[in-house]
């Protein structure tokens, strides 16, 4: 599973054979989520609410990109939240 993005502790991954919906998959300690690109939230498992709205931020962001990356189905890295 490529890892697009690593910020505050956070890792970001999308595997590009995954179903639909287009998501993507966040990591914090351990604990994973799941968030739904088109639904712009978390559909499966959750993280701590600082995190998650870390996630939402760099989604807002990059949400363009992620897209790209999903129907492209290429892997580049995404630049980290700052």
């Amino acid at each position: 599973m490529p890892e697009i993005s690593r910020f505050e502790g956070i890792i970001i991954t999308m595997y590009f054979n995954e179903h639909n919906p287009p998501h993507f998959h966040a990591t914090y300690n351990g604990i994973e989520a799941q968030f739904d690109l088109s639904e712009a939230a978390f559909t499966k498992g959750a993280l701590p609410s600082k995190q998650a709205r870390l996630v939402l931020a760099w989604y807002e962001l990059h949400k363009e990109e992620l897209f790209q990356m999903w129907n492209n189905k290429e892997f580049r890295r995404i630049k980290p939240l700052s």
